[in-house]
């Protein structure tokens, strides 16, 4: 069953949402494949351990593409196009780590011809700490419902 997302007509400056996640030794296996980027910090416990980050750390690539997964499901089924998305990495992310991502609305543009327009927004990836491990701009076409 797919739950229908929010439509342009339909949210607000200040609106959020979010979803959590843990993540797994999975996560490193498949960021790698996905992307060929085998850089040992990823890939070598033992490498990694000698680094400034004491263990793997997963690809930042990967950390905004799980940013973008609930933006994809607020707009489910609404979304004309996700427009764009940029990504800042501000601590690392290992296995195990819980993260909470939480997008707002900021602005809004309609789009006549689009039959919508765009939603402007912010995000944050935090771990189970609290701590900030990414912070992300978004633009979202959606179509009215």
């Amino acid at each position: 069953m797919v739950f229908p997302g929010k439509g342009f007509n339909e949210t607000r400056v200040g609106d959020s949402f979010e979803s959590a996640m843990t993540v797994t030794e999975t996560h490193f296996v498949l960021a790698a494949g996905l992307t060929g980027d085998f850089n040992p910090l990823h890939v070598n416990q033992q490498f990694a351990e000698q680094s400034r980050f004491g263990s793997r750390i997963l690809h930042g690539v990967f950390t905004g593409a799980m940013m973008g997964g609930p933006v994809g499901m607020y707009y489910a089924g609404t979304a004309i196009a996700y427009l764009e998305q940029n990504c800042k990495f501000k601590a690392p992310v290992r296995a195990g780590d819980t993260l909470t991502f939480r997008w707002t609305v900021t602005e809004k543009f309609p789009k006549a011809d689009a039959g919508g327009g765009i939603d402007v927004l912010q995000g944050t990836a935090r771990n189970q700490d609290g701590i900030v491990v990414a912070e992300a701009t978004g633009k979202m076409l959606a179509k009215n419902v």
